[in-house]
């Protein structure tokens, strides 16, 4: 029977799609894969399989052995309640045999677990269930980093080691390009200046360059053509020819160091604006993933006990307090309040919920103190769950991007086919000089380096996929956001009506000796201490029209119902019907009003003073 499972690794060290397609090829080639999708920009792997036939540890074996990496996570938890060595033994090969641990190591002597896990798979929360359900316990979780922490820091990493080289690279090419062209419109030079020219050229080419060589061979290795074999040949013709024309094998009058140094620079720039480029498409979704809160307050003991997110199992019972986000998943179980979900649910107006009702986590209670039992944690919460979602989205292929990694695939061979035509047709047919002819082919080589093939179609999906989920539209994959850039009629089935998300005030009904100004004045006046949308609204409606509003001298919400207020010594009353029958309020005589306003899709709020 087959056991599908589906995972997603951060990939490092790849430097192009063609690197990804390396990856992706090998990945699929192994028994029991039937997906494998890598998302360049993202630089991050699906991969679907059976779980019966392969584990993740071949994968990631396989990723490695094909030259790439696998952004590591690491944990140190402090842990008790070991007896002796053998308990530190028995808990590290428990840990060994969880999802996405690459190593374990517990010491009996130091009482410390130091874990390597690939974030995404697992998280220092499972860690903490299977530690405890081992018989042992946690003083704290330690150095708690994150999905987003570790991949942030192998981003950061790489931008810096883009930046040094490329610093090095600058100091070494732009004097060498400058004293060139000096050279070349008739400034003397100086004795033995061509084994200057070698010695920066040699820094660069091997230095600054030496990335592009080992990419070559890894792709070259396993039967591919990537961007840095176009680089290595066309820097290395330059740079060798030139070599040997200054130890005299080949007998010249130019050199072109500075042609060699000056491709390997100038795409050291290009790889440094991309790592920065792939940094900015993957806030968007460190910003969804930072919705959630970092710490819960949870009864433990009798007693409230703050502690970090990590550390909240399933079962405990969790305190919320007006204007404080809800950590995890859970249901009601005392208090009633609003919650405003539109972050998760796109709901524009905070849901009235109490005892038995679940509550989503990362949304914002907005009322009423509130105690619930949390179902849902870590990567089963509602949240981890559209992550993982837009992680998915982000990680399949348009038709579009299929075309191009098709492409890719010829692309290279075709460029080191016309670049030689090149060469030998200014040899043969222009009858030029070598040295022209070999200037002309580098040309093809390092012009034609498809950055931009490879990098457009995911930069994009990244950027679509993320700001959608943002925004509540969640695509299941990025064939869906292809197809949705030629939709051009929209159906929407849901209240029938279309808003902004902002309610406003759009009708006043008087009754009695106030007028609708009166009105509007005095409810703006009691919901000014109001954070419910519908509150807020007639407070800026008042506002519009340049009202002063009265004092204030007390506030009571009612969750699902209304307020209550005193209003310069008035008490007022706002709410809905069923507000008004609780306080004893005959409301016979506007009911008609009232329903013919909610039958045309309007929330009606009724003031007694």
């Amino acid at each position: 029977m087959i056991s599908s499972k589906n995972i997603i690794l951060p990939v490092t060290g790849m430097s192009c799609s063609n690197c990804a397609l390396s990856v992706e090829s090998n990945v699929r080639k192994l028994p029991g894969v039937t997906l494998a999708n890598v998302d360049f920009a993202g630089e991050k792997m699906s991969v679907t399989f059976d779980a019966n036939q392969i584990n993740d540890k071949d994968i990631i074996a396989c990723v490695k052995q094909v030259g790439y990496g696998i952004a590591i996570g690491k944990a140190e938890l402090p842990i008790t309640g070991m007896t002796d060595n053998t308990d530190a033994l028995t808990l590290e090969k428990i840990l060994h045999k969880q999802n996405g641990v690459l190593t374990a190591n517990v010491s009996y002597s130091t009482e410390h677990a130091i874990i390597e896990y690939i974030p995404g798979m697992t998280s220092i929360a499972e860690f903490a269930g299977v530690i405890r359900n081992a018989g042992f316990d946690l003083v704290e979780a330690g150095e708690q980093e994150e999905v987003e922490d570790v991949e942030a820091k192998v981003r950061e990493s790489e931008l810096n080691k883009q930046r040094n080289l490329l610093h090095i690279g600058l100091i070494f090419t732009i004097p060498l390009v400058i004293y060139s062209m000096t050279h070349d419109f008739g400034v003397a030079g100086f004795k033995y200046d061509r084994y200057a020219m070698l010695f920066a050229a040699t820094i660069v080419q091997f230095i600054v360059g030496w990335q592009f060589y080992i990419g070559a061979f890894k792709s070259l290795r396993f039967g591919s053509a990537n961007m840095d074999v176009l680089i290595m040949l066309g820097s290395s013709a330059a740079y060798f020819s030139s070599l040997f024309v200054t130890l005299g094998i080949i007998d010249s009058p130019h050199v072109y160091f500075e042609t060699g140094a000056a491709i390997i620079t100038l795409i050291r720039l290009g790889k440094y604006l991309e790592a920065k480029a792939k940094g900015k498409t993957s806030e968007a979704l460190k910003a969804l993933m930072g919705l959630r809160a970092r710490t819960a307050m949870v009864m433990r003991n009798g007693a409230e006990t703050e502690v970090s997110i990590e550390q909240v199992v399933v079962g405990d019972t969790i305190v919320v307090r007006p204007g404080e986000k809800v950590p995890v998943d859970g249901i009601i179980s005392e208090g009633r309040s609003a919650f405003e979900e539109s972050m998760i649910t796109g709901e524009s107006m905070p849901v009235s919920k109490g005892p038995g009702d679940e509550v989503i986590g990362a949304t914002i209670n907005r009322e009423g103190l509130i105690k619930f039992e949390a179902t849902k944690i870590g990567k089963n919460s509602t949240l981890a769950q559209i992550v993982r979602l837009v992680q998915e989205a982000q990680g399949s292929k348009a038709p579009i991007q299929k075309l191009t990694d098709e492409i890719g695939k010829y692309f290279v061979p075709i460029i080191i086919g016309i670049a030689l035509f090149t060469f030998f047709g200014w040899v043969f047919v222009a009858q030029i000089d070598w040295a022209g002819a070999l200037i002309n082919a580098i040309a093809v080589l390092v012009i034609a380096c498809p950055c931009a093939i490879g990098l457009a179609t995911p930069t994009a999906v990244m950027v679509g996929t993320t700001k959608g989920a943002q925004n509540g539209i969640l695509f299941r994959n990025s064939e869906m956001l292809e197809k949705a850039g030629k939709i051009n009629t929209v159906i929407l089935d849901k209240t029938g009506t279309i808003t902004t998300g902002e309610p406003q005030v759009t009708d006043i009904i008087a009754f009695g000796k106030y007028t609708s100004n009166d009105i509007l004045r005095i409810a703006a006046s009691a919901e000014s201490g109001s954070e419910h949308p519908l509150g807020r609204a007639i407070v800026k409606e008042s506002i519009d029209k340049k009202q002063t509003l009265l004092d204030i001298k007390q506030f009571n919400s009612q969750s699902g119902f209304g307020i209550r207020a005193i209003v310069d010594d008035q008490i007022i009353i706002i709410g809905n019907p069923r507000m008004m029958q609780n306080e004893g309020i005959n409301t016979e005589t506007i009911l008609p009003d009232v329903s013919r306003l909610q039958k045309e899709g309007k929330t009606t709020m009724i003031v007694a003073a």
